[in-house]
C-alpha cells in the first residue's frame, strides 16, 4: 500500500489517543501573529499565558546521555520488554524501535521525540534558536508532511513561545510523544517480528558461545 495512505491511517489512528479540548462556545479568537515560523499566518497567540501543567520531580523525559556502547546482550534486550525508558536509553534499542515505527509509518514520532532531547541540552540561545525553529517547521508546523499527533492545548502552548524560544519549550509536547509511543506503539513493537527476530539472534549467540 503507497505511504501517503497508510501513513494517513497510522495518523488518525493514533491521534485517537489524544484528546482535544473542545473550544468554548462563542469564545473569542486570539490575536494572530505574521512572524510564526509556519508563515501561515494562523498561529494563535494568548495575552494570558497557560498556567503549566503539575510535573512530577522525576519525569520520563531526563535527557539520554550519549555514550558509545556495545552490542546489547540478550538480558539488556529481554530487560527491553520491561521498561520503555531502558530500551530508549539503548542505542541499539532505539534504532531497532526506529526500524518498527517506520513499518508503522511513526517514525516521525522517535525522530521528534530525539529532536527535543538534543534540544534540552543545547545552552547557546543563538543555536537554541536555530533548533527550535527547525523542529517546528519538521514536526509541529500543519504544513508540514512529518507533524505529529498534538492536541490543540499543547500546540497553541508552542506557539506562544515562538518569539522567544527556549530549549525546554517542546517539553510538554516531547512527554504527550513519549507516552503515545510508549502506551500505542511500544506493545506492538514487543510482538513484532523485528524484535522477536532480534531476540532469537542474541539466544542463538548465547548457544554459539
Amino acid at each position: 500500500m503507497p505511504r501517503s495512505v497508510s501513513g494517513v491511517e497510522m495518523r488518525k489512528r493514533q491521534a485517537a489517543h489524544i484528546e482535544a479540548p473542545p473550544q468554548a462556545p462563542g469564545q473569542p479568537r486570539p490575536n494572530t501573529c505574521c512572524l510564526c515560523w509556519c508563515g501561515c499566518c494562523k498561529c494563535l497567540w494568548n495575552e494570558d499565558r497557560m498556567e503549566r501543567s503539575e510535573r512530577q520531580t522525576c519525569t520520563k523525559m531526563d535527557s539520554i546521555e550519549a555514550t558509545e556502547e556495545q552490542q546489547a546482550s540478550l538480558e539488556e534486550v529481554l530487560a527491553w520488554s520491561r521498561s520503555f525508558e531502558l530500551m530508549l536509553r539503548s542505542l541499539e534499542g532505539r534504532e531497532v524501535f526506529r526500524e518498527f515505527l517506520r513499518s508503522e509509518y511513526s517514525e516521525d514520532n522517535l525522530l521528534f521525540w530525539l529532536a527535543c532531547e538534543d534540544l534540552k541540552k543545547e545552552t547557546n540561545s543563538t543555536v537554541v534558536d536555530e533548533k527550535a525553529r527547525i523542529i517546528y517547521e519538521d514536526y509541529v508546523s500543519i504544513l508540514s508532511p512529518k507533524e505529529v499527533s498534538l492536541d490543540s492545548r499543547v500546540r497553541e502552548g508552542i506557539n506562544q513561545t515562538l518569539a522567544e524560544p527556549s530549549n525546554l519549550m517542546y517539553e510538554e509536547a516531547q512527554f504527550q510523544i513519549y507516552t503515545l509511543m510508549h502506551r500505542d506503539s511500544f506493545p506492538r513493537f514487543l510482538n513484532s517480528s523485528v524484535y522477536r527476530d532480534l531476540l532469537a539472534n542474541r539466544r542463538r549467540a548465547c548457544l554459539d558461545t
